[in-house]
């Protein structure tokens, strides 16, 4: 996805300063600590940005006390790029045993004529993926594979349209091959995008006066998606019922906001 001015500009801020959302009260122990790697879709975006808005934003409303997001998802990263950026290497420096370590990339992967970027979904892709995997596992942490939430894309009939090609059936079968749990966000936003329909969907992405976006999201959208992504947290047992709240529950848009970048 190619990125804006300002998409740049508060990437550069996340990566130097990933927000971590929820903190354990006083006297008790270190709460855990809910990782996310990943791309513009579940990034942490700025005043500048708004109203786009990352999955990874929202994600905290559905997580009860005692669980905490470290949200290093950066706008236009692949597998590859986050990995040669050092930005992973940040994380396994942070993540402790206990913790989980959320995947999610594709979106920037696909980049075939981007060499700094493109990972070949059956090789380069899964190789990467590799290293997170097998970081965390080294550091007591639990790595969490989630396949890409989809684009706002119809046919002509009005169905949605899957847009990632063999990457989320790549993901799948290195999470079976490495017995890592696996978030089905691609599949699962593909049946809510074809439920809403084409005109609805509309309200779920950043389309504004000014920028009719397929790619990212505005509040309604993202805490939906988070929604799907908290719902395939209990479904594969990552998380227990005890660790959620509010699945079934409206989140107000008004929940979230733009820090100013510094």
């Amino acid at each position: 996805m190619s990125l804006s001015r300002r998409q740049v500009a508060g990437a550069a801020f996340a990566a130097a300063v990933p927000l971590t959302f929820g903190t354990a009260q006083a006297g008790e122990q270190r709460a855990r600590t809910l990782f996310i790697a990943g791309d513009s879709t579940a990034a942490q975006k700025y005043a500048d940005a708004a109203p786009e808005t990352g999955w990874g934003m929202a994600i905290p409303f559905f997580l009860r006390k005692g669980l905490v997001v470290s949200n290093h998802a950066v706008n236009g990263r692949s597998s590859k790029s986050f990995v040669d950026e050092g930005r992973l290497e940040v994380i396994l420096g942070a993540i402790r045993p206990g913790d989980l370590l959320v995947i999610q990339f594709a979106h920037n992967d696909e980049k075939t004529t981007d060499a700094v970027r493109y990972t070949e979904p059956w090789s380069t892709y899964q190789d990467y993926l590799r290293l997170y995997i097998e970081g965390a596992r080294a550091r007591g942490a639990r790595p969490v594979l989630a396949t890409a939430v989809e684009r706002r894309r119809f046919d002509a009939a009005g169905n949605a349209q899957p847009s990632h090609g063999d990457y989320p059936a790549a993901m799948r079968a290195l999470a079976e091959e490495e017995r890592v749990s696996l978030l089905d966000v691609q599949a699962l936003s593909l049946q809510l995008w074809q439920s809403l329909g084409v005109e609805e969907t509309k309200k779920y992405f950043n389309w504004t006066d000014v920028e009719q976006d397929n790619t990212h999201f505005n509040p309604p959208g993202a805490i939906e998606v988070a929604r799907l992504v908290a719902r395939e947290l209990l479904r594969t047992r990552v998380l227990s019922p005890r660790d959620l709240r509010r699945l079934d529950e409206a989140i107000p848009e008004s929940w979230i906001t733009w820090p100013e970048a510094v």
